[in-house]
């Protein structure tokens, strides 16, 4: 049977707080738990049913993960809706404040991206997981519109320009404006920043398809 969140605890010990009266240390207070900010990176996909989300954080237990995202509910990022009929299923999905974090995990992104030099055995991998180091190597394209991304690990998208920057697991909702098929070691040195997508276009490590503005630049870039 697949995980269910199990029920809040009422006798829980309230969530420490720095107790400083500072704007790093009150967004750590929301958000600076273990997990948070990766369940965060998992909700700016889309809204997420409980069991995709213990899915996609392997390490996680259920009682971390309840109880990380009943903090989110307190602190105005997250919030839990019911489907309509006939799905019947309870999703959680992100505030509007928990969305103006994407440019926070965007950045902490792009300095982790470093350390993706070597992929370690124990290292678990998603697709989707690409997704914020390539809106940043994407930011510096004079184009906007929505690009699709395969690798073997499956398939994301990503929209960019006109102060929309997004990302979504699976195939667009609509007919991107380019696609492309790559694998993780390559989409890996495109996140550490040592090779640019035109570069990997043009040596043939990345295959690129489609005639908008969007493709164009990926090809000259």
């Amino acid at each position: 049977m697949p995980p269910q969140p199990p029920r809040p605890n009422a006798t829980a010990r309230p969530r420490r707080s720095y107790d400083q009266y500072c704007a790093a240390a009150r967004g750590l207070d929301a958000v600076g738990d273990r997990w948070t900010l990766l369940i965060v990176r998992e909700l700016l996909a889309g809204p997420r049913r409980y069991t995709d989300l213990h899915a996609d954080l392997p390490g996680v237990s259920t009682d971390v993960l309840a109880s990380r995202l009943k903090d989110m509910e307190q602190q105005g990022i997250g919030t839990r809706r019911k489907l309509p009929p006939p799905a019947a299923a309870y999703v959680y999905e992100l505030t509007d404040r928990g969305r103006e974090l994407l440019p926070v995990l965007r950045a902490l992104a792009a300095w982790g991206a470093p350390a993706l030099a070597e992929r370690r055995p124990t290292d678990a991998v998603r697709a989707h997981w690409f997704a914020l180091p390539l809106l940043e190597a994407l930011s510096a394209l004079d184009a906007e519109g929505v690009l699709e991304v395969r690798l073997d690990e499956g398939v994301f998208h990503v929209r960019t320009g006109g102060g929309a920057e997004a990302y979504g697991e699976g195939e667009a909702p609509e007919e991107p404006d380019a696609r492309i098929v790559l694998d993780a070691v390559t989409c890996a040195a495109v996140a550490r920043g040592e090779l640019a997508l035109g570069e990997g276009v043009r040596e043939g490590r990345i295959e690129l398809t489609g005639e908008s503005v969007l493709a164009k630049a990926l090809r000259e870039a």
